[in-house]
């Protein structure tokens, strides 16, 4: 599948033959103290294939090493606005990135569309609807 992109950014990019994601880059500097987080801009736009979506998902190397993780990373496919990453810092020390740096991948996938009903009932199942940790604990 291509993925057409159009902007003055970086061309997002797999890295290995096998890789889910293709990297983002920053198209700006930006410094994140800890807890806090900011939309770091990527300076380009791509157009999705309809029928999919595109997710930003956080780089587990920045998760582990610098406690950085992504937000609200959801592209739909008749978006053609500019791609801006939510980054956020749950570490402890301030984290500066770099316009180039790596910052996040975009995974693109297809989806089921689904049409929603309201429904008195909803199917029996023997979970029910018992919630967190109702399936055990390990």
């Amino acid at each position: 599948m291509k993925i057409r992109v159009r902007g003055a950014g970086y061309v997002p990019e797999r890295k290995s033959a096998r890789a889910a994601g293709a990297d983002l880059r920053a198209a700006a500097d930006a410094v994140l103290e800890p807890g806090q987080r900011a939309c770091v801009p990527t300076a380009i736009q791509v157009e999705i294939p309809s029928g999919h979506v595109g997710l930003i998902w956080p780089r587990s190397g920045l998760a582990q090493a610098a406690g950085l993780d992504t937000m609200a990373g959801v592209i739909d496919s008749d978006y053609r606005g500019e791609i801006g990453v939510i980054l956020i810092n749950h570490g402890s020390e301030t984290v500066t990135i770099r316009r180039g740096d790596r910052i996040a991948q975009l995974l693109v996938q297809p989806i089921a569309a689904a049409d929603y009903e309201r429904s008195a009932e909803l199917d029996p199942t023997d979970r029910g609807a018992d919630g967190f940790g109702s399936t055990g604990s390990q």
